[in-house]
């Protein structure tokens, strides 16, 4: 949109973000997956969540008005927090389809907004796959997008599998009585992404551009076995189950990328 929108009354469209993160391991015995999922849940417990989520207040440029937290038993954390946008002119509101700020530089029942999040720790019964995944939402109205968190939530967590939904809804009317169903140009979430992001994985988008409908799927390439295997070195291996672990962790990573079990 080359000219800024003239709005008759406040920006009545709402902007959500869904980004779910899948991190894969392989965890041999049950002490080593009891151990793997007691270190996730230390890692991303609901401290360190309100943490990631106050940066994300911060980067889209809110108040957060309430935080929720809580850490369940056995496994995982939700953290919701209510913000409120700062009263910004539509010169300051930053739409452009461009990557945001990164972790090292750096807003929930929002009073028109909201962000949560959601860790699922599991694994599988018999073969030693352990997956943790974290949906986070991210909504907002009127003029903060969320979509400048991107690349900061997916340095913030250890991302093999990624799945970005971005969808926005209703309308707002323009001085003239006008309806728009967006406020500002998109292509693809991927232009929201560092070049070394993109560079980092395999990406395909499914987008309803007529709907205001954008999904991007992406999938880390490098593949080092010793950062997959929890409680052992991949050296210490023996040749042929390091390959059978590969291709197990291959196989996982490749069904969560795909949406479907590989027989």
């Amino acid at each position: 949109m080359e000219t800024k929108l003239q709005l008759h009354g406040f920006n009545n469209l709402t902007k959500s973000l869904s980004f779910n993160i899948y991190d894969i391991c392989y965890a041999q015995t049950e002490e080593q997956r009891e151990a793997y999922i007691d270190y996730i849940d230390e890692m991303y417990n609901a401290e360190r969540l309100t943490q990631i989520l106050t940066d994300v207040v911060k980067i889209i440029g809110a108040n957060v008005l309430n935080i929720a937290r809580q850490d369940y038993e056995p496994h995982g954390a939700s953290v919701t927090m209510l913000i409120a946008e700062h009263e910004l002119t539509s010169e300051q509101a930053d739409n452009e389809e461009s990557p945001g700020p990164l972790p090292d530089t750096i807003v929930a029942h929002l009073d028109k907004s909201h962000v949560t999040v959601h860790t699922y720790p599991e694994s599988h019964p018999h073969d030693g796959v352990s997956t943790f995944r974290a949906d986070i939402d991210v909504s907002t109205c009127g003029l903060i997008s969320p979509l400048k968190v991107l690349n900061y939530l997916i340095h913030s967590f250890d991302s093999d599998v990624v799945t970005v939904d971005y969808r926005v809804r209703g309308f707002t009317r323009d001085v003239d009585g006008t309806k728009h169903y967006i406020d500002h140009d998109i292509n693809s979430i991927q232009n929201y992404l560092t070049e070394d992001t993109q560079n980092a994985y395999q990406m395909i988008d499914v987008n309803v551009y007529q709907e205001n409908l954008f999904h991007t799927k992406m999938m880390l390439k490098e593949f080092n076995l010793d950062n997959y295997v929890f409680g052992v070195n991949a050296s210490d291996l023996d040749p042929a189950e390091a390959q059978s672990i590969e291709d197990r962790l291959r196989r996982e990573m490749l069904e969560i990328f795909y949406s479907r079990n590989v027989q």
